[in-house]
């Protein structure tokens, strides 16, 4: 008689990790029109329906791989332990996060670009997602009084607004990468190019925070 294979119990959590991980790569490939629950389904070594039996669809299975990348964002920020740092070096820390951050994790753009395109409707709601946000913005916004106290950063800032424009210095950046280098004639993802843009958001963001930028 042949050897009987080994049995392997169904891990549930396992599976649903594997697919979306294969998600995360085909709707940030393809977009959410264009993503294919046959490809998903081949590269995460699931089958179709067990996709469809645990997100009910590819629309849910969208829905999961967004929140999923805001929630992964989010709870890498949560590990830099800003508040244990001085204002401004938690605020450059922060800079340098949300920049590798893009770099490490490109799917994060495009995945975010394809539901601007649909106008937010698969987050709209999400209570898991505001409520990551609010404590980024909160812990933002309690380093600024930190540094306000210290007398170091300029009063009166908007938390929320300071949130927006780290995200968008690099954001842009990197999202308008081809274009723009076609435009301004040269490239944009070179070391050199990457090393003075990184540079030039943290200048940025010191000038808009310090009270006294030529400190710095």
């Amino acid at each position: 008689m042949g050897q009987k294979m080994a049995f392997r119990p169904r891990d549930p959590e396992a599976t649903k990790a594997d697919i979306l991980a294969s998600a995360r790569t085909e709707f940030a490939k393809a977009g959410l029109a264009g993503a294919r629950v046959d490809k998903i389904a081949e590269q995460s070594g699931a089958n179709k329906r067990m996709i469809y039996h645990y997100f009910d669809g590819k629309e849910n299975l969208f829905t999961a791989v967004v929140e999923d990348a805001y929630a992964a964002i989010r709870g890498r920020e949560q590990q830099l332990h800003l508040d244990e740092l001085e204002p401004l070096e938690a605020i450059e820390r922060l800079v340098r996060f949300t920049w590798d951050y893009y770099l490490e994790v490109p799917e994060f753009i495009t995945l975010v670009n394809s539901e601007n395109l649909h106008q937010a409707r698969h987050i709209v709601g999400n209570k898991l997602l505001r409520k990551l946000q609010k404590a980024y913005v909160d812990n933002v916004a309690a380093i600024l009084k930190r540094g306000e106290e210290a007398g170091v950063f300029r009063p009166g800032i908007d938390a929320a607004q300071l949130c927006i424009t780290i995200a968008a210095i690099g954001f842009y950046y990197l999202n308008n990468r081809y274009t723009s280098g076609a435009l301004f004639g040269f490239s944009f993802m070179t070391k050199e190019a990457l090393a003075r843009r990184l540079e030039f958001n943290l200048d940025t963001i010191r000038r808009l925070v310090l009270l006294r930028p030529e400190a710095a």
